[in-house]
């Protein structure tokens, strides 16, 4: 069942329900009302007849009631069975219950029983008594005539006030029905009105494919919620497109620097296996292939870092160690390779300096700095490599600076030096084997420790890197010993 009709019925029901309890309390109040009236004017005449009896001596006849009152066998006969009894009844009965006065010569019979008669000597008795097959309401009440005790019984047809209510009833019960089913359809035609944009961003929705990232949808000016779903939406849909974008530049990035090493591999293989190569030439092109498999497993690995962290996998296995034993074997494992060229690595680290740290993606990230500064310095030149700490905005962290004396970075390569597969030289960072993820391996690394990572140029010349993490806490003190 769709929402509309949902929402047509519950509106249906509701409507069903407060016309019911409204009609309820509408017909008890009418009847209650009704009852009061006649209950009131019964009060009234027993109290006049019983005054008039009072003053009388001999017991007076009673006053007839007006024509119009009685049912003879015209008009009213014809609405009330031809019944010859008038629609109020006066009675004067003795305590025995011997009629000794009446309204109506037709009935001869007392209009109340003998309990009646003994409850209403003592105080005021209503009743329901039915005379010639009409319900009449009575009130009997003691009086005195003289010496003499006496009951004065008055009654009224009801039928006046049954009809009402009869009536009342019938007309809930025919508008009642008609009601609640114009409401349904009222409701019905409201809930469309109030759905069609609904309707048409979801047929937008549906329309809206993987290549058309561009797509929005259409937001009403009506400013209300069907408006704010419109605006989440687009919200929704402008961070897909982003992500989309951003994965497929990944994979047509990643797809771009697996195909150089696999190409250069390929041809190194092919060239291998051509009969006539010299030993030292199979050990040469054999050399070079184990090269290109070291950089493409190297390429993978941040690859697969760089997937894991998009995907908010955790990669980390953190354990307090000290950053300093790992700036020291990244400096030993570097300084073959900068020895070739000249190029010094200068070490300055405080060995107190303690972290909560992965050990593994740590040292991953010192080498990722020192490769990147050891292809950007000139030959001969100096690698300064540094460990400290300063006070944080969130507390104090430990700082690993590197910073070389190269030409440093261009001015408009800043803001994008942590991006992936973002060179300052393109060119000639592909040939010397980078390939735009070092620096983006070491702020994925930063973050996930809960670090920060940032590049500038420092007066004097040259590029500068710092990788800040936060400090390990502070070990508890056992209880001191005397």
């Amino acid at each position: 069942m769709t929402l509309r009709w949902r929402l047509a019925l519950l509106f249906a029901l509701g409507t069903a329900v407060v016309i019911a309890i409204a009609g309820l309390l509408f017909l008890q109040q009418l009847t209650a009302g009704l009852n009061n009236s006649l209950t009131a004017t019964l009060r009234a005449r027993a109290d006049a007849e019983v005054a008039r009896l009072s003053l009388a001596d001999p017991l007076p006849p009673l006053p007839q009631p007006p024509p119009s009152e009685s049912r003879d066998t015209g008009q009213q006969g014809d609405q009330h069975g031809q019944n010859p009894v008038s629609d109020d009844i006066t009675q004067v009965l003795a305590r025995e219950g011997a009629v000794l006065a009446t309204t109506d010569p037709a009935v001869r019979q007392p209009l109340a029983d003998a309990r009646q008669r003994r409850a209403a000597a003592h105080a005021p008795v209503r009743f329901t008594t039915t005379v010639e097959g009409e319900k009449y309401r009575m009130l009997a009440v003691p009086a005195h005539h003289g010496a003499r005790l006496v009951l004065v019984v008055v009654g009224t047809a009801s039928h006046l006030a049954e009809d009402a209510t009869a009536r009342t009833s019938t007309a809930l019960w025919i508008a009642g029905p008609s009601a609640v089913v114009l409401a349904g359809l009222g409701a019905y035609a409201l809930t469309g009105s109030a759905l069609r944009p609904v309707e048409r961003m979801r047929r937008r929705l549906a329309d809206i494919s993987e290549h058309d990232t561009a797509a929005r949808l259409p937001v009403p000016g009506t400013r209300d919620e069907i408006a704010t779903l419109a605006s989440t939406m687009n919200a929704v849909l402008e961070r897909l497109a982003r992500a989309l974008d951003r994965e497929r530049g990944f994979v047509a990035d990643a797809g771009h620097e697996l195909r150089t090493p696999l190409t250069t591999l390929k041809a190194e293989l092919e060239l291998a296996r051509r009969p006539g190569r010299s030993p030292q030439a199979l050990v040469n092109a054999i050399t070079a292939a184990e090269a290109d498999t070291d950089r493409l497993i190297r390429l993978t690995e941040d690859l697969l870092v760089l997937a894991r962290e998009d995907e908010g996998h955790a990669f980390l296995r953190t354990e307090p160690i000290a950053p300093a034993d790992i700036l020291t074997r990244g400096v030993h494992a570097a300084s073959a390779r900068a020895e070739t060229r000249g190029v010094r690595l200068a070490l300055r680290a405080d060995p107190h300096i303690r972290v909560a740290a992965d050990p593994d993606r740590l040292r991953q990230a010192v080498d990722n700095l020192l490769d990147n500064a050891l292809r950007h310095s000139p030959d001969g030149a100096v690698i300064d490599v540094t460990l400290s700490t300063r006070h944080g905005s969130g507390g104090d962290v430990a700082v690993i600076e590197v910073r070389d004396h190269g030409p440093g970075f261009p001015p408009a390569f800043l803001p994008l030096a942590f991006e992936r597969f973002r060179r300052a030289d393109a060119a000639r960072a592909r040939a010397s084997g980078g390939a735009g993820l070092g620096l983006a391996i070491v702020r994925s690394i930063a973050e996930a420790h809960g670090g920060s990572v940032a590049a500038d140029n420092p007066e004097g010349g040259g590029a500068r890197v710092r990788l800040e993490l936060p400090l390990a806490p502070a070990p508890e003190q056992g209880p001191s010993r005397r």
